[in-house]
């Protein structure tokens, strides 16, 4: 298959009104593929604020100002939901968060570049410059990485350097859909890929957020109280828009849990927590909050953690594991974060076949029954020059 070299490509366009957008759409939608991508800024609120969308066909590269007065993303949103044209992402996740916000609803027919780049062995997480450089021999100016997209107008030059993350990555999408297809590992993507069509995975249950915190005690009037305030704090940051350890840091969070403060007063002496927010709105939620769990009757109060003294996994055996792994992908070419994670691997090494997803599909082919095979003495592990090597017994 030929790829456009850089010179093939069209000079980037800024689309600044909606007849602009639906002509240029219509046009799109006529493709096989679409390369997409974001600029947004995040530092001062809970959700992103889109500033930019790239979009690139094969006779057209586009740079929409979202910020531009009166523009109707209406007819982008007709192009997310085209099944029939693939939209291509290089690490999708950020992106995709913004649109599923912005239309409350998840592109059709999706591709990650960074997945697919992963199962096809080029490392844990590559970055875009990198794989266009390696795929393609481009090199991308970095200059305008970290511009403010917000601000107005727009130079020259960072339209181009938006551009450039959409352009490449046509050519980095097909000679990775060709070595792919050639290996058969389609399937392979397709199987990562599957997560990123869930909108639960962009959207963080309040529930559950206390269990990021660690919270290291057994405590379950405590855990009840954090899970509260935990649940209270992300739907009150989703809701004045603001990053939720801006409204209250975390160990704000376990300090009040600890210590349930039951008036503005005793909330106000919490480290991190001004007497401005205890005695207003927010404070008068978060106590509620807090009032609530303490009144919860023990049964509905969260399970602490479960003890791990007695079950920590073998470090050796862990090792070993790590070793295996790594063979195993370096034989099969694809990213060992990919097939398990550390944590995987501490399951693996203390449960006699974990419900892990390197116990499926795949991955099970490459690592698992390696695995099980290692843990039960079936399995030897040698070197050989500067390879290692496993042999079954």
């Amino acid at each position: 298959m030929a790829h456009a070299s850089k010179a093939e490509f069209p000079d980037p366009v800024l689309i600044t009104t909606t007849d602009e957008l639906t002509a240029v759409i219509e046009r799109l939608r006529q493709e096989p593929f679409v390369t997409i991508d974001t600029e947004f800024v995040r530092e001062r609120t809970y959700w992103p604020e889109l500033c930019l969308v790239q979009l690139a066909g094969q006779a057209d590269v586009v740079v929409v100002d979202t910020l531009a007065a009166g523009i109707d993303l209406a007819p982008l949103g007709a192009l997310l939901d085209d099944p029939a044209v693939v939209k291509v992402f290089h690490a999708a996740r950020q992106d995709l968060e913004i649109f599923l916000h912005l239309f409350d609803r998840l592109p059709e027919s999706l591709f990650d570049t960074q997945v697919a780049a992963m199962v096809a062995g080029y490392g844990d997480q590559v970055g875009y410059d990198n794989l266009v450089s390696s795929l393609t021999g481009a090199h991308i100016d970095k200059t305008h990485r970290f511009s403010d997209w917000s601000a107005r107008p727009l130079s020259p030059a960072q339209i181009s350097y938006a551009a450039a993350d959409v352009t490449h990555l046509r050519t980095v999408y097909q000679v990775l859909l060709d070595r792919l297809g050639r290996e058969g590992r389609l399937d392979w993507v397709a199987a990562e890929l599957a997560v990123l069509s869930v909108p639960a995975t962009f959207r963080p249950d309040p529930e559950t957020m206390w269990e990021r915190m660690r919270p290291r005690t057994a405590n379950r009037r405590m855990l009840g109280i954090l899970r509260a305030i935990a649940a209270w704090r992300e739907r009150e940051a989703q809701r004045v828009n603001v990053p939720r350890q801006r409204l209250l840091k975390d160990e704000s969070l376990l300090e009040i849990a600890a210590t349930a403060p039951a008036d503005p007063d005793a909330l106000a002496r919490i480290r991190g927590v001004s007497r401005g927010f205890a005695e207003g709105k927010g404070g008068a939620g978060l106590l509620e909050a807090l009032a609530d769990a303490k009144a919860l009757p023990d049964s509905a109060l969260p399970r602490p953690p479960k003890a791990r003294e007695g079950q920590r996994p073998s470090p050796a055996l862990v090792a070993l594991l790590k070793v295996l792994l790594a063979a195993c992908c370096e034989e099969h070419d694809v990213a060992p974060r990919l097939v398990a994670s550390a944590d995987d691997l501490d399951r693996l090494a203390l449960e006699a076949e974990p419900d892990l997803p390197l116990m499926q599909g795949w991955r099970r082919k490459v690592f698992g029954d390696d695995a099980l095979a290692l843990k039960s003495g079936q399995m030897l592990l040698g070197v050989d020059g500067t390879r290692i090597r496993r042999a079954r017994i």
